[in-house]
């Protein structure tokens, strides 16, 4: 049985909150789980911080036995300090427009 680590969706419309889970990979986002590890709030609150609260002796031992955290809570537990930080992603024309991208294609051609 693969585990995975990952985000179950709750709240409201517009207003999300997540829980980390331990569960199956192949039980429903929202479904089944084996246990939960910890919470996220995505949105910013008066303090102007999203809230994480983390189980991280739990989140160790299913790491230890294992389990993969998906890409969403690597990125949490890199930035808590469990996991090393991820390698930024750029693409190699970021932030080249387009016209500029062709007449470059059109100096090699």
């Amino acid at each position: 049985m693969v585990v995975r680590l990952r985000l179950a969706r709750f709240g409201r419309y517009k207003f999300p909150f997540y829980r980390i889970y331990a569960a199956d990979h192949r039980a429903p986002r929202d479904g089944k789980h084996l246990e939960i590890l910890g919470h996220y709030d995505p949105i910013p609150q008066k303090d102007g911080n999203k809230h994480v609260g983390l189980h991280i002796e739990r989140i160790k031992y299913w790491l230890s036995v294992g389990a993969q955290p998906s890409k969403p809570v690597a990125r949490i537990l890199s930035k808590a300090g469990i996991l090393p930080t991820l390698p930024e992603r750029q693409h190699a024309n970021q932030g080249v427009s387009k016209k500029t991208l062709k007449d470059l294609e059109a100096e090699d051609g």
